[in-house]
């Protein structure tokens, strides 16, 4: 399969038309429309770390979560980060496809990735302003909180998780999850009658509602809430060319430390 092919593949599976009004993902750079792939490479974020390794790996096509591509880029040069692997990338002839939110938002997806990985049944999605970002289940029983928090911290591998509540003790079942940024969603998931909102990255005024809002709220870092895209990625890359190599890079860049030296 050819650059263009795979990049009309995606765009069949992962259509624009759930994409947010505000967000830029989808083709990102095709330099070489003809190029045959055989090698596509899935990450959560595109650094110039990302694009040395497929450089290094002679890796054709590139599929990522976060657009490259997400702010006006007003000059192709060294002067800033995106210029400077948008040039490498076209110096190269690597092909970059970016699912931001409509990844977020297909049945599958991050949000659907996240609430198996916490153990959630009878998934459902939630509808907000930007569409069904959020999920919303139930464990198999009512879990003390502070239990499951730890659960999270360990199913996610989440080197720690910030958990506002004002009773660690209170019992849990209904937990509703968004992945990356869910700061806007938590009316919907106190709508959907959570007692639970996990998500990357919530918001510290956000938490501080938790007290006197009835539902406790877990922030377990954008990274760790995202980042088994890559597999969903992989996943529909092999169901269309099961001959070419996948490669599924997601390196950790931001690490909590507990005691800086």
């Amino acid at each position: 399969m050819t650059q263009k092919e795979w990049a009309a593949y995606f765009e069949e599976k992962i259509p624009a038309s759930l994409s947010c009004e505000w967000d830029h993902d989808g083709v990102q750079c095709l330099p070489e429309p003809d190029h045959e792939v055989k090698t596509v490479l899935t990450t959560l974020d595109v650094t110039e770390r990302t694009v040395d390794y497929a450089i290094k790996n002679g890796v054709d096509l590139i599929i990522s979560h976060h657009p490259l591509l997400f702010r006006p880029l007003y000059s192709l040069s060294d002067d800033s980060e995106s210029g400077r692997i948008l040039t490498l990338l076209m110096r190269y002839g690597i092909a970059l496809l970016s699912y931001h939110t409509r990844a977020d938002k297909i049945e599958g997806g991050v949000a659907d990735l996240l609430a198996s990985r916490l153990g959630l049944c009878d998934v459902q999605s939630i509808d907000t302003e930007e569409g069904p970002l959020v999920r919303v289940g139930t464990l198999p029983s009512y879990t003390r909180l502070g239990d499951y928090a730890e659960s999270v911290r360990e199913a996610l591998s989440a080197d720690g998780i910030l958990l506002a509540t004002d009773d660690a003790n209170r019992p849990v079942r209904r937990v509703a999850v968004s992945g990356g940024e869910g700061g806007d969603f938590v009316s919907a998931a106190r709508r959907a009658g959570a007692d639970l909102f996990v998500s990357g990255r919530i918001g510290y005024h956000r938490m501080l509602e938790a007290a006197s809002g009835g539902m406790a709220m877990i922030e377990a870092g954008h990274y760790f809430t995202e980042r088994e895209v890559v597999y969903f990625f992989a996943k529909l890359a092999e169901e269309r060319d099961p001959d070419a190599k996948i490669v599924l890079y997601a390196p950790k860049l931001l690490s909590l430390l507990a005691s800086p030296s």
